[in-house]
């Protein structure tokens, strides 16, 4: 039987990477397999959500004080089984939890690495079928290995990240992650039930046509972001225009399409939220890591992302990312 060598699955494709490195142990490719796993496993119950009683709010508040819908239950439960009963991570933190979740055992705690993530973005959706997704970032531990992990593995720098991925659930399945190699999208194929290299070296264009952020909070967003946002509006042929406005409300869907297609997307703060909703450590630093080594930029309007030095689990920040002229040319506006 002859075998097609131009798919190449996401196992394939991490395991032809190790082979680069002499020293390397296959955890990071072990880390991601995981993932890929239990991508799979929500996409399942994604797709069929609204044959089961899995839609809907759960009746809860999550640790940020928002509804908690079925499905994000159950992605955050696929996801941390996953990774807990692999034996490449030694905790996860979740924006779904508390609090993070030491996975204290002999196996885990000689794991050098930690996993932040979003199980399920843009959840507030789910009822209407609009696309959705999930975000992940990995660390390598700052702890002695052999001994539980602890919070100051979770609480790095976004530079430090050693990966940090996405998956989104939408007309096709894909799965993107980042390493300092640079960035590749692996789409399902459902009918071998793996993920496969699509979109190989991912680069976000330069410059594009798309500015996607709330436009009903305008009037409570600092006036240097109000100024471009018009600026953005009163584009035309002599200045580079016309811009699009694109805003879905999940922000993988808004970032993923930029990135594929250039362009901005803006989180500011407002007056009553000056800090933002966006958490720093499970959906912008993850974000941040992949835009920038995909050739993008990304800021809080002040400082690079990446930089920001986190003091707590669920910190929040405002969010500024994209196309490198398009985030040069929202800089100058201040």
């Amino acid at each position: 039987m002859a075998i097609n060598r131009k798919i190449q699955t996401l196992d394939e494709f991490t395991i032809q990477q190790m082979r680069d490195f002499p020293n390397a142990t296959g955890e990071l490719s072990g880390l991601l397999r995981d993932i890929g796993l239990a991508a799979k496993r929500v996409n399942v119950e994604v797709n069929k959500a609204g044959l089961v009683d899995i839609l809907g709010d759960a009746g809860t508040m999550n640790v940020q004080g928002e509804e908690v819908k079925k499905l994000d239950i159950f992605a955050n439960n696929q996801f941390m089984g996953v990774l807990q009963h692999g034996i490449s991570c030694a905790g996860i933190g979740s924006e779904e939890l508390d609090d993070i979740v030491i996975f204290d055992d002999e196996i885990s705690n000689k794991s050098k690495y930690v996993c932040l993530f979003d199980p399920l973005d843009g959840s507030s959706n789910i009822d209407v079928n609009v696309s959705i997704g999930t975000i992940f970032s990995v660390f390598r531990r700052v702890t002695e290995l052999g001994k539980p992990a602890t919070k100051a593995d979770f609480l790095q720098k976004g530079i430090h990240q050693v990966a940090a991925g996405y998956v989104i659930f939408g007309s096709s399945t894909m799965l993107v992650y980042a390493t300092k190699r640079g960035v590749n999208g692996f789409t399902l194929d459902q009918s071998i039930g793996e993920f496969t290299l699509s979109h190989p070296d991912i680069k976000c264009p330069e410059t594009g046509k798309i500015y996607s952020v709330n436009h009903g909070n305008f009037f409570k967003y600092e006036q240097h972001v109000q100024k471009y946002i018009t600026a953005c509006q009163n584009k035309n042929k002599d200045n580079g225009g016309p811009y699009t406005q694109r805003y879905i409300g999940s922000m993988v869907a808004d970032v993923h399409r930029n990135l594929i297609k250039g362009g901005i997307f803006m989180y500011p703060g407002t007056t009553d939220k000056p800090k933002g909703k966006l958490r720093l450590l499970y959906e912008c630093n993850p974000f941040a890591y992949i835009v920038e080594m995909a050739g993008g930029l990304a800021t809080n309007g002040n400082q690079r992302i990446l930089e920001i030095e986190p003091t707590e689990i669920h910190q929040r920040t405002p969010m500024f990312i994209g196309s490198k002229l398009m985030m040069e040319e929202f800089a100058n506006t201040k």
